[in-house]
């Protein structure tokens, strides 16, 4: 069994896909209309086959107090593992990126973690193990 997908839920599709991929990083994957809204997917680069990050609308009633709980205590929706930690800081941040969480190490783990604009904090990881 392994992890197929995954996904975030956004304000706005179009905000998201351009700061998913224009300052993340990331290539789109799918884009099919769906009514109002589409089913939108972005993955990585370094793996275009693997594991699809959703970019889910917002509008069910039960997200907006999820995200409001989770963004009040710092909390991410969701983690992104990077190979340099403060390198991907500087590199954001460069890029107008907000963090909420400088890069902090943790014994083996140094994380960080950044607003993604569409109502989500997004950690960035990387593992020393």
């Amino acid at each position: 069994m392994r992890i197929h997908l995954s996904s975030v839920f956004v304000d706005d599709q179009d905000k998201a896909l351009r700061f998913y991929t224009a300052v993340l990083g990331f290539v789109k994957k799918h884009d099919v209309p769906l009514g109002e809204a589409r089913w939108l997917t972005v993955v990585s680069p370094e793996d275009p086959d693997g594991t699809e990050l959703l970019l889910e609308p917002s509008g069910h009633p039960a997200v907006q107090p999820y995200r409001t709980a989770l963004g009040e205590d710092g909390i991410p929706a969701t983690s992104f593992a990077v190979d340099d930690v403060p390198a991907e800081f500087e590199r954001l941040s460069g890029l107008g990126v907000r963090f909420t969480q400088e890069p902090l190490e943790m014994g083996p783990v140094t994380t960080a973690v950044l607003d993604d604009t569409c109502g989500n904090l997004i950690q960035i990881v990387h593992s020393g193990q």
